[in-house]
């Protein structure tokens, strides 16, 4: 409890000024203290309560949650028809539910009204029964309950955000017709070919031991070299992108640096584009990370995390490409791809399964209950690197040119901190 030597009055916690500089360190001790006490007694005071009443406490936790970002995040109101575009921050998955509701009313508009042409014509109808019955009959009918007052509708952020929303898994299948009739190249119905992607550097680049760890990454990659040398032709991206066109290649990553560090990386969709251009950060090597693993040869299973707009499931279509559709179980390999307030983190790991431990809790799911028929069994993650971070900037349309290009989609300085475009 606090110390009742000390009496904080009223006017201590009250802000004061004065022109004498060591009084004014002391009203400030006075009136810090003060406050401390009164959140101390607060403290306790609630501690004794919800020991008298565990809810208290129950319900106080359920209330307790951070207003992060992404709780504050905010979303674009658009029709139906107009959140198609990819300037647009709309989540794809609640309008697709509002359109299965709009749907689902309209059909059952459809049965009531028959019903009720029946119930008018019906010439046997209660409408027709003597007035003394009816009112005999009311009488002795229970009284009513009063009618509850209507539920307040939840705004787009509150019905769209969720404390666990940052994990939900993608949804590619709730890609908009109009987007992939805008980008026919990535959302083809044939069978997607198998990935083949070349890897090179900017010109005057050193990032060689960077490039190649990329091929360890993507499955299927070669890189080569871009010379510039005085006497060789420096190849335009253009140039390359037709070169790994006639070689049955179907992606182009070019790695940019500034200071001898990666900084960039441009992937061009082959073989008629869009060409994305991402900034990367936070750039580790697998070596340099505590307790890492080595990577197989194996195919790699593909996660896509929380790409919920329409340009997030396009870019998450855009790595899905790089990537073989059958990935091999057995080597236990895993790629994150995971988004959140518009950064992509990228990871590497390999899995484990093992019997859980006594001192380890069970597995949860997104709603935050336990998984069901896996009580006792945990997955042991090792990393294998390398580890970054991307930043979407810009889509070009097509492959770039030297003279000027034409943009599909290009990053702008949001004033709105809690609006995301992923």
């Amino acid at each position: 409890m606090a110390s009742k030597k000390f009496k904080p009055s009223a006017k201590s916690t009250m802000p004061f000024k004065t022109g004498n500089r060591e009084r004014r360190q002391k009203l400030h001790i006075v009136r810090k203290k003060a406050l401390d006490n009164s959140r101390r007694d607060e403290r306790f005071r609630r501690r004794r309560e919800e020991d008298k009443d565990p809810e208290l406490r129950e319900e106080r936790l359920r209330q307790n949650i951070p207003l992060t970002l992404e709780r504050k995040r905010v979303w674009d109101e658009v029709d139906r028809d107009t959140g198609d575009g990819l300037g647009v921050s709309v989540d794809v998955e609640r309008l697709k539910r509002q359109r299965l509701e709009e749907e689902a009313e309209e059909v059952n508009g459809e049965e009531d009204q028959p019903n009720q042409e029946e119930a008018i014509n019906d010439p046997t109808s209660d409408n027709d029964r003597d007035s003394m019955i009816d009112s005999a009959s009311d009488d002795d009918e229970p009284p009513q309950a009063p009618a509850k007052p209507p539920s307040r509708h939840r705004s787009a952020t509150e019905r769209a955000t969720s404390p666990t929303q940052s994990t939900a898994s993608t949804n590619l299948d709730l890609t908009p017709s109009a987007l992939a009739a805008r980008f026919p190249t990535l959302f083809s119905t044939d069978p997607p070919p198998l990935p083949k992607t070349l890897i090179t550097t900017s010109l005057h680049s050193t990032l060689h031991d960077e490039a190649r760890l990329l091929t360890t990454l993507f499955p299927n990659s070669v890189y080569i070299p871009r010379s510039a040398h005085r006497h060789s032709h420096k190849y335009s991206v253009r140039e390359i992108a037709s070169f790994a066109t006639n070689r049955a290649y179907t992606a182009v990553l070019v790695l940019k640096e500034d200071q001898k560090r990666p900084t960039g990386l441009t992937f061009v969709h082959l073989p008629a584009g869009p060409t994305f251009h991402f900034s990367i950060s936070n750039w580790v090597e697998g070596k340099k990370l505590p307790g890492h693993g080595r990577p197989t040869e194996h195919h790699p299973e593909l996660i896509l995390n929380n790409f919920r707009t329409p340009l997030g499931l396009l870019t998450a279509h855009l790595f899905r490409t790089a990537f073989p559709p059958q990935p091999e179980f057995q080597g236990r390999q895993v790629v994150t791809l995971h988004n959140q307030r518009d950064y992509i983190f990228l990871r590497r790991h390999r899995y484990v399964f093992r019997e859980k431990r006594a001192t380890e809790k069970s597995v949860v799911g997104p709603d935050g209950k336990e998984v069901k028929g896996v009580e006792g069994i945990r997955a042991g993650l090792q990393e294998l690197g390398p580890r970054f971070t991307m930043k979407l900037r810009r889509i070009d349309r097509g492959i770039q040119r030297a003279s000027g290009q034409e943009w599909e989609w290009k990053g702008r300085m949001e004033k709105q901190r809690t609006k995301f475009q992923l």
